[in-house]
């Protein structure tokens, strides 16, 4: 009883101890391995360009130094939160997101590479809320499908309606700037969330359907603007027009065979020290990889992608409830998606859609974007079922 005497429990260190061992520690290496990458990555893609335009030759690094600084902050604070108090503040997230995306639309919204997608805050900074809007579709859809009604072991017809409903507003909005690849984004999302919530084939089916459907109709009444029809049709023969909607796909196809089984070299790329690729630091971040690194580096970021995607699978089996399986599964299907549509792109075996690759190309918001992701899977994992 006198060891006891005086013993005021484990005490507030003891208590952040056991929060920090509860993250998962795996993801945040392999998110941080890929950030410090991608920075190396931003760094050679921009820096004979600066210099030639006589700028800072390491001004985009600079700010893509200080995205990542404030991304994480944002992720933490996500992972800090109860991920289940999100249910009260979704239909806000949702408004805000809707708000951002119509206001895109007015003249508070600029074009930037072909797609009315940004707002400009001046001091060279941009927001573009189609990619907060990832995040609110995520919670959103883990609030409908999360909680089925009595006596159902799924979503119910009104549950799915209504989740296909409120998706499909901000899709639009989307498809209006015009960003397709953000509105597949949205299109995967919704499927994968739709399957693990255990909604019936036929919806899954029928989702699939009404896709192709729309897709057919928006090609037949030139729904899509020239420029991305153009891209599907390089997509299938990039040698067609070597010169114009081929140019990109040939480019970055060149740059990536150059590279070989282990690369030129870092900073000696000659096709991303030439910019014969465009949008280096951003769509085609994975050319820099695959010239200047080669097969095993390109390699190696797939794999490290792989990883966060395998964590994220795992923080969803484990959940303590539907609403996180929902939540982590939404943020997987998001990153799968992105990852292969951006990797893919650079190889030839995607149409080029504008998405850049996750922790890796440089951009405010899509990093911004990705850490909250990532805030949201340690959030769902520190409250898990059972602790390792």
């Amino acid at each position: 009883m006198n060891r006891l005497k005086g013993y005021r429990g484990p005490g507030p260190w003891r208590g952040r101890a056991a929060g920090l061992r509860r993250l998962d520690w795996t993801l945040i290496l392999i998110v941080l391995v890929l950030s410090v990458a991608g920075a190396v990555l931003v760094r050679s893609a921009t820096f004979q360009l600066m210099i030639e335009q006589g700028k800072d030759p390491e001004s985009y690094l600079k700010r893509h130094i200080l995205n990542l600084l404030i991304g994480f902050v944002l992720g933490g604070l996500v992972t800090v939160l109860d991920y289940r108090l999100l249910r009260a503040y979704v239909p806000i997230l949702y408004a805000v997101a809707c708000v951002g995306l119509v206001a895109v639309l007015t003249p508070l919204g600029s074009t930037i590479n072909g797609s009315h997608s940004w707002i400009v805050l001046g001091g060279g900074f941009q927001v573009q809320p189609s990619e907060f809007a990832k995040v609110g579709l995520v919670v959103l859809l883990a609030m409908i499908l999360g909680e089925p009604r009595d006596g159902e072991i799924g979503p119910g017809r009104r549950d799915v309606l209504l989740a296909l409903a409120l998706a499909g507003l901000p899709a639009v909005l989307i498809l209006m700037q015009p960003d397709l690849g953000t509105t597949l984004v949205f299109g995967a999302v919704v499927l994968g969330m739709l399957a693990v919530s255990g909604a019936r084939k036929r919806w899954l089916a029928g989702l699939v359907a009404g896709g192709g459907a729309a897709a057919t109709a928006a090609w037949a009444f030139g729904v899509l603007k020239p420029y991305q029809i153009a891209r599907f049709t390089a997509f299938l023969d990039p040698s067609a027009d070597p010169r114009g909607a081929g140019y990109n796909a040939q480019q970055a196809r060149i740059a990536i065979g150059s590279g070989g089984a282990f690369g030129k070299g870092l900073f000696e790329g000659e096709q991303t020290g030439g910019h014969f690729v465009p949008e280096q630091q951003t769509d085609f971040i994975f050319t820099v990889a695959g010239e200047e690194l080669g097969f095993a580096g390109g390699a190696a970021i797939i794999v490290l992608l792989g990883i966060v995607l395998w964590r994220g699978l795992r923080i969803a089996l484990q959940a303590a409830d539907l609403f996180g399986t929902l939540v982590a599964t939404g943020v997987v299907c998001w990153l799968a998606f992105q990852t292969f549509e951006n990797v893919g792109m650079t190889l030839g075996i995607m149409p080029i859609t504008g998405l850049p690759l996750p922790f890796v190309s440089y951009g405010g918001s899509a990093t911004f974007a990705n850490m909250i992701a990532f805030g949201l899977l340690q959030a769902v994992h520190v409250r898990r079922r059972a602790f390792d």
